[in-house]
């Protein structure tokens, strides 16, 4: 890109109108590489962002892109060939009429009112190990676009094959989840929304995450399939950020006294399902941010107005509402989430899910009925150039994203919400990676995860029964891998990988046949457009 074209991108950011930040349209989560240059530059303290909501919408991925162009001096040479490899893309959004040096489409148009972008999903992946060989292949098409000034639009459909089924309902892996027919299985997502240029409101299926990680969040995760969900964010100064979700979640438990034969055929009704969940996020210190939250998952009744009130404590509304009735209430939640990046190239984070919480039991060995996840962790970036090094750690205790109530599991499609290892369990996870040339990545990793006993949500008289986190070893899973993924064009990917893995105890619960053992695997795949 000709310097004089990128002074042009810059200038047009503040010499148009501020509609350019109305429109909002989510760029999927699973495009790790734009991720993960956004979390650099903010490491190193050239833009900010708060990391704990995610996806992004394309808008303020292209302010971000942008405002690293005003600091383009303090870049190294990778970073500005890759900056200006993702404005070939986002320049959509920054631009006010279509441009010369943009990336590939199938199909693109732009006029003054209107701006349409259709592109297709293509991807496949092969692993071979001592169980075998596996794949996983995918196509589709995705698409968005723009309507005057507040309106956006976008939707994604991908159908997927799998010769085994690795995340299956209960599996243990990194994987979102599906709902398979056989080996397969398809997900639809986008939406509609309407933005402005301190905040947006959105109806959409698709997935989020909530909470700092560079393994696996565990606050709201992308494990389960997409869900309808109501949105807003609010962010009327720089330093506070509001966000509210309200959705239609999945039980797939039947309600029998609304299912009923017709013609001999069963029509089975799920029991309804939904989840309310806001994050309130201040900034006391620019690049430190404070979030905290609740949620609340409810069924078995028609939408509460109550909960789509997005300041609410929704415990206390559920008190209102049950009494203080176990057998009627609702399933509810808190959580916070700390990040800083006060130091330069570090990012510390902390952040925890709480599900029960009883301060007299905190300390007991017999009685604590503390049902939490603590993650924390660090990475630090460019303190070598272009390297850098992750370390996290997370702790689930017994019964945390559990219920006994089969309707109001922190769950949706039989997936859980929060952390993929679920309740009772630990990980360790090391991480070093380093992009020799520009959209090179090749990193290592090693994990040490860890399962207890699975126990049965049990209530007694005035509290929940207390398990230790960990009394027993269950399940044990040891992975060091070496991967590497080069970013050919915008959105088109090749990656191998090479994986050694040691998984003891319950396999045949938490692994597919595929994962089962010690084995070495090797995979290779690509893709054009993200799964």
């Amino acid at each position: 890109m000709s310097k004089k074209f990128r002074l042009f991108s810059i200038l047009a950011i503040f010499l148009t109108n501020s509609s350019l930040w109305s429109q909002v349209v989510f760029e999927d989560a699973g495009n790790k590489s734009i991720y993960q240059f956004l979390d650099e530059l903010a490491n190193e303290n050239i833009i900010v962002i708060n990391s704990a909501i995610k996806p992004f919408s394309r808008s303020f991925i292209a302010k971000k892109l942008a405002e690293a162009s005003l600091a383009e001096a303090e870049l190294g040479k990778r970073q500005r060939y890759e900056l200006n490899f993702y404005l070939k893309d986002f320049n959509k959004e920054l631009l006010p009429e279509k441009f010369s040096n943009k990336r590939f489409d199938v199909f693109y148009y732009k006029d003054s009112v209107f701006s349409f972008t259709l592109n297709p999903i293509i991807g496949g992946q092969v692993w071979k190990n001592e169980n075998g060989i596996n794949y996983h292949r995918y196509f589709g098409a995705e698409a968005f676009g723009y309507a005057g000034k507040h309106l956006g639009m976008y939707a994604s459909l991908r159908d997927n094959t799998e010769k085994y089924r690795l995340a299956d309902t209960g599996k243990i892996t990194l994987r979102s989840g599906g709902k398979y027919r056989g080996g397969d299985y398809s997900e639809m997502r986008g939406g509609v929304t309407w933005g402005w240029n301190w905040g947006y409101v959105a109806l959409v299926k698709d997935r989020i995450e909530w909470g700092n990680s560079y393994r696996y969040p565990n606050i709201l995760s992308a494990k389960a399939p997409s869900f309808a969900q109501f949105k807003w964010q609010l962010k009327p100064c720089s330093w506070f950020e509001f966000n509210y979700v309200h959705g239609w979640l999945v039980s797939e438990i039947i309600d029998s006294s609304r299912s009923y034969n017709y013609n001999g055929i069963p029509r089975n009704v799920f029991h309804s399902k939904y989840i309310a969940a806001n994050m309130f996020t201040f900034t006391p210190w620019k690049r430190l941010n404070v979030s905290l939250g609740n949620s609340i998952v409810y069924s078995d009744q028609y939408l509460n107005p109550a909960y789509f009130i997005p300041v609410f404590f929704y415990k206390s509304v559920d008190h209102t509402y049950n009494g203080n009735t176990n057998a009627a209430g609702q399933n509810s939640q808190m959580f916070f989430d700390i990040s800083s990046r006060l130091i330069p190239k570090t990012h510390l984070y902390y952040s925890m899910f709480i599900d029960v919480l009883s301060f007299s039991t905190v300390f007991s060995e017999t009685e604590n009925v503390n049902h939490w996840s603590m993650l924390g962790g660090l990475r630090v970036s460019n303190l070598i150039g272009n390297t850098c090094f992750t370390i996290e750690f997370i702790q689930n205790n017994p019964l945390v994203y559990k219920n006994d109530n089969p309707t109001t599991l922190y769950s949706s499609n039989r997936y859980n919400l929060g952390h993929y290892l679920g309740d009772n369990a630990r990980e360790l996870y090391f991480e070093l990676g380093t992009k020799p040339l520009a959209m090179l990545e090749i990193k290592a990793w090693y994990s040490l995860a860890k399962k207890g006993p699975d126990y049965q949500y049990i209530r007694k008289t005035g509290a929940l029964s207390g398990k230790k986190t960990l009394e027993s070893i269950e399940w044990e899973q040891q992975q060091i891998a070496l991967q590497m993924n080069y970013q050919v064009l915008n959105n088109f990917v090749i990656f191998l990988t090479a994986e050694k893995q040691d998984v003891t105890g319950d396999t045949k619960r938490y692994n597919s046949t595929f994962y089962q053992g010690n084995t070495l695997t090797w995979s290779f795949g690509m893709h054009y457009g993200f799964y």
